[in-house]
């Protein structure tokens, strides 16, 4: 028979205990609700310890019991996906170890939410002609490779071309990005870039703001695609969680013994 542990979705400060119902990690139905000690709680669930699957269903239930609980509470700290405890004593020893250190972080990030804005480029032919015209040396390269007949030398200037174009392109993206930031820094607290997925999309970017303050953040968003509307698409989330800016190291069956 196997095994039930307790799965860790953020830490909260409540004097009372929570019940979101039926919604956990793993598709069984099991309730969401919080382990305390001293008024700080980890908002939990059952789940088998021996077996936890990463997919994308597991990975938006665990942001959706988030932004459940971020409906009710103004501070919340994120727990990385699939962090699973043996006992809730185990919750409630690891409380009580790093009950300062918990509290001050909540303090830290009350009221705060993420909101995330991808950047992507409408037309890439566009900016790869840009690229060539701005840069010298690829334009001195493409005409060396138009004379060349020798198979292996002109596959290295090929390849060589392609590198600086890569180059060119990070740059650009850099520039671009810092183009739009510069539009929020009185708006918001921290930004931090994220990978982006293909050339075409030139920022993701994760800002933490003062919940609140979405409507002026909704303005400037505005601004901006009425702006670059002939050459960007933006998207943007609603708040969520602020996963991009805390990163709590909690480490399941041993938990820092």
């Amino acid at each position: 028979m196997q095994r039930d542990g307790k799965y860790i979705y953020c830490i909260i400060l409540s004097d009372y205990d929570i019940n979101l119902g039926p919604i956990g990690v793993g598709g069984r139905g099991d309730l969401v609700s919080t382990i305390g000690f001293d008024g700080l709680c980890m908002v939990v669930s059952d789940h088998p310890l021996s077996r936890f699957v990463v997919n994308p269903e597991n990975m938006l239930a665990h942001q959706l019991v988030i932004e459940e609980v971020m409906k009710e509470f103004r501070s919340i700290l994120p727990i990385r996906f699939g962090t699973i405890a043996a006992t809730p004593d185990e919750i409630r020893n690891l409380l009580n170890r790093r009950y300062s250190e918990f509290v001050e972080l909540l303090r830290q990030f009350e009221n705060k939410v993420e909101l995330n804005v991808r950047g992507t480029w409408k037309n890439m032919g566009k900016i790869y002609k840009e690229i060539d015209q701005e840069h010298k040396e690829l334009q001195n390269i493409r005409a060396e490779i138009e004379l060349l007949t020798d198979e292996k030398k002109r596959d290295l200037k090929i390849a060589e071309a392609g590198l600086l174009v890569e180059k060119a392109l990070a740059f650009k993206k850099e520039e671009e990005a810092d183009k739009i930031i510069d539009s929020f820094r009185r708006s918001v607290f921290e930004f931090k870039h994220n990978k982006t997925s293909s050339d075409a999309v030139f920022m993701n970017t994760a800002f933490l703001i003062n919940s609140g303050r979405e409507v002026e953040f909704d303005n400037i968003m505005a601004n901006i695609g009425i702006a670059s509307q002939d050459r960007c698409d933006f998207v943007y989330t609603a708040p969520l969680p602020i996963f991009n800016f805390i990163d709590l190291k909690i480490f399941p069956e041993k938990w820092e013994m």
